[in-house]
């Protein structure tokens, strides 16, 4: 007697809950949400690159201090104008959004 009492109850709630979560789910997909390309750029602005260059700097020490100042020079000069080139590329993307959105107004 206590089993069946014990299975209508377990029943009453599985149904319960099975309504409770069918009511939460939309029926009408929703509009794909983009990706916050903003918030990478930002994160591997502020936490990525800080750590590239602070390892960078760690070699570059490393090397000097056994004297290949030769290969150091010739790193952080690669370094450098790969830091341009990023830097170009960021102010070529506001560029070009700044003309996108002039056309088009």
């Amino acid at each position: 007697m206590i089993a069946i009492e014990l299975m209508e109850t377990a029943s009453t709630s599985a149904v319960h809950l099975l309504s409770t979560l069918a009511s939460s789910i939309p029926l009408a997909a929703e509009e794909p949400k983009g990706i916050d390309t903003e918030g990478v750029v930002t994160f591997f602005a502020s936490k990525i690159a800080p750590i590239l260059l602070a390892v960078l700097g760690v070699i570059f020490i490393g090397r000097a201090s056994r004297g290949e100042i030769s290969k150091v020079l010739t790193s952080s000069a690669i370094a450098i104008v790969g830091l341009a080139f990023i830097a170009g590329a960021a102010t070529l993307f506001f560029i070009g959004d700044f003309l996108i959105n002039l056309i088009f107004e």
